[in-house]
């Protein structure tokens, strides 16, 4: 079976970084859990419904869809360099984002239940303190948990491209740094997790400069002209 390309990967990775962080913008317009139970009541009585049902049913699922196809993407590029991954780094990365896209999925679900509920199942609206209790379990689910994942991800990934000879030091200290901060994070505000789409823009740029040198190294590759050798004239 013929490997993903890097440029595939990393086009893969912007849209995913674009549909993020679409959806983390939106996220930020639902009352955040130090809100007062009016807040909620009128958020969800009022054109809140929309923004809810927006991001629950269109731009985190595609977020997540992208993700899958990202890293799946890279896991075929990384299986089709030759080198020996570690078998742990390998195995967790596996794990790691599947891990944040399902509880991704389940804490945005979580957090769109009381609108589902109206919009969909045509119930009568949730009172406001159980409204806030769902959306305390999708932030748990998706802030605490999932990006839990998120950063164990980056972390391996990293580790992954490192060890390949892909990732330079430069970047390697960055993304390790962005990893961290997603495995050790701890706040329900949306803006916390605009780093995992900051990581996978880094890792876009790293895989479109190996993209670059590996097209430039390839057999039958013509040479530029200002790479070429002069051949020299013989004298009459």
């Amino acid at each position: 079976m013929k490997p993903a390309t890097p440029r595939l990967a990393a086009v893969l990775g912007v849209l995913f970084a674009v549909l993020f962080v679409a959806a983390m913008l939106t996220v930020n317009n639902v009352p955040h859990l130090s809100d007062p139970v009016a807040a909620y009541g009128a958020f969800y009585d009022g054109p809140g419904d929309t923004v809810v049902t927006a991001v629950a049913i269109y731009l985190v699922p595609l977020a997540g869809i992208a993700f899958l196809w990202f890293a799946v993407a890279l896991r075929s590029v990384l299986d089709g360099l030759e080198t020996s991954p570690s078998a742990m780094a390998h195995g967790l990365n596996l794990l790691s984002g599947v891990l944040f896209v399902a509880l991704l999925f389940a804490g945005t679900a979580a957090m769109a239940t009381p609108v589902l509920l109206t919009t969909i199942g045509g119930g009568a609206p949730l009172d406001p303190e159980i409204a806030r209790g769902l959306s305390a379990l999708g932030y748990g689910l998706v802030f605490l948990f999932s990006v839990r994942g998120a950063g164990m991800f980056a972390l391996t990934t990293t580790t992954l491209l490192r060890g390949a000879g892909v990732m330079p030091r430069g970047a390697a200290v960055v993304s390790y740094l962005l990893a961290t901060w997603l495995l050790l994070t701890a706040t329900d505000h949306p803006a916390s997790l605009l780093v995992l789409p900051a990581w996978v823009l880094v890792v876009s740029v790293v895989l479109l400069r190996h993209d670059r040198r590996a097209r430039a190294t390839a057999p039958g590759t013509t040479p530029s002209p200002r790479d070429a050798v002069p051949t020299p004239r013989s004298e009459p």
